[in-house]
């Protein structure tokens, strides 16, 4: 498996009975448990949250999201200039953005009760690998 955050892409079919969104290359084999997260139209944006030993895959089931990634350091005092990476998912492409461990995630909602889901290689609880810094931690020229 790659270890740097990509899409797998997914496809669509279309005919008279509607349309049907899938991705078979998505391996779901490592997957332990998942969750979605709908952020508020209140705060749209979600994160500096990551693991160093947990991979993630996200996928949208509702609307548009970013998903920013960062490749972390040093996990007690990270970079603060970090160089951020920029995935769109949308609920109608079927793609999955992997995200391997290391890594720290930014969720940005781009539309209204936009949904994300999230599939994770271990079950909760059975790690404290939970790291979490401050939305304005890292300068971004990416805009939210």
């Amino acid at each position: 498996m790659k270890q740097f955050p990509y899409i797998i892409k997914g496809k669509s079919f279309k005919d008279i009975r509607g349309e049907l969104v899938y991705n078979n290359d998505f391996d779901a084999s490592q997957i332990r448990r998942m969750y979605s997260i709908t952020n508020s139209v209140e705060r749209p944006v979600r994160g500096w949250q990551g693991h160093q030993i947990e991979k993630r895959w996200f996928s949208s089931s509702v609307g548009q999201v970013k998903i920013d990634v960062i490749k972390i350091d040093n996990w007690k005092v990270p970079d603060p200039k970090a160089s951020i990476d920029s995935f769109l998912i949308f609920a109608q492409s079927g793609d999955v953005l992997f995200v391997p461990d290391g890594y720290i995630t930014r969720i940005s909602s781009l539309t209204e009760n936009a949904t994300i889901l999230v599939f994770s290689d271990y079950l909760m609880g059975e790690t404290q690998d939970d790291y979490k810094y401050d939305l304005d931690y890292f300068n971004s020229n990416t805009p939210m």
